[in-house]
């Protein structure tokens, strides 16, 4: 792996005097974490990459990054080479609006047609697969598309949208098309939390710099506490660039989770152990957290 020849390189070395390299989703449900940033002069402290999921997996992976964002199953693949950060994800207890399958047919009707899967993510595959083989008991024939939906929908019965795309597919249901939200559809399978993504470092990085770590943690914790506290505002603001009302977008982003406590860490085992049966793991790792000190307890959420 090219993130390992990286690290051997500088095995022994101190890393350059840089900010760190720290990974931004650019997708609306990331917002409330970044926001803050900006109003603190976080940003100054840090490199920022954006990208779309799969592209900040590659690139954490390849030690082009050193704290970012990673599809969790992405995590749990790589958890030799990655730690956690505590109390931040990605996640839902329950509906989530931005990780859709719309389909042409009742999902019980998807054996051996086709299912194009945005190319944009890795957990939602994952979680489509669960859903679909394990709660449905059927097994689509799955190929992997850029997020147009028109499109997918040319060459196929279903689609699997993530992010920006999956909330403006969610008005489809008024097209005779039905429009299943895969948050929702874990917690009726499991009843459990379901981690979409985690903030995870290069273990090497965080060996070598763990001040910066606990900068970029708590920076991050300021940024969401912030953010948590004016979600009116956002909305109303992301509404002047975005074809949702302020409404929505508030809605939007009281509905998402971002804490990690013991709940959450139960879901993202339980999404292991349901992907390991797939064969989509060849394990169930440990869940390995930076040890901040006290940095956890300056800007810990409740995450219970």
């Amino acid at each position: 792996m090219r993130g390992e020849h990286v690290d051997e390189l500088t095995a022994g070395l101190d890393y350059p005097l840089r900010p760190p390299r720290v990974g931004h989703i650019q997708f609306l449900n990331c917002l409330p974490l970044y926001h803050g940033l900006v109003k603190s002069h976080g940003l100054l402290d840090v490199e920022l990459r954006k990208g779309t999921p799969t592209e900040l997996n590659r690139m954490l992976l390849r030690g082009e990054l050193d704290v970012s964002p990673i599809s969790s199953v992405e995590y749990l693949r790589h958890h030799r080479d990655l730690m956690l950060l505590p109390d931040i994800t990605v996640s839902s207890d329950g509906e989530v609006k931005s990780i859709t399958l719309v389909s042409r047919v009742p999902l019980a009707e998807l054996d051996g047609r086709a299912l194009a899967l945005t190319d944009t993510s890795a957990t939602s595959h994952v979680l489509t697969r669960i859903i679909l083989e394990r709660r449905y008991g059927v097994c689509p024939n799955y190929f992997v598309s850029p997020p147009d939906v028109d499109r997918m929908l040319q060459r196929a019965d279903a689609a699997l949208l993530i992010g920006d795309p999956a909330l403006r597919a969610l008005g489809l249901g008024a097209q005779g098309l039905y429009v299943h939200d895969l948050g929702q559809e874990w917690k009726e399978y499991t009843g459990q939390t379901m981690v979409y993504a985690v903030w995870a470092v290069r273990r090497a990085f965080a060996a070598r710099k763990p001040d910066m770590v606990r900068e970029v943690y708590l920076n991050f914790q300021r940024s969401l506490s912030y953010s948590l506290s004016k979600v009116d505002e956002i909305a109303l603001a992301s509404a002047r660039w975005e074809p949702f009302s302020a409404a929505e977008l508030a809605a939007y982003f009281r509905g998402l989770r971002f804490e990690f406590g013991t709940r959450y860490q139960a879901g993202l085992l339980e999404f292991a152990r349901q992907a390991q049966g797939l064969g989509e793991l060849q394990e169930v790792p440990p869940l390995e957290f930076v040890s901040l000190g006290c940095a956890i307890e300056e800007g810990k959420p409740d995450g219970a």
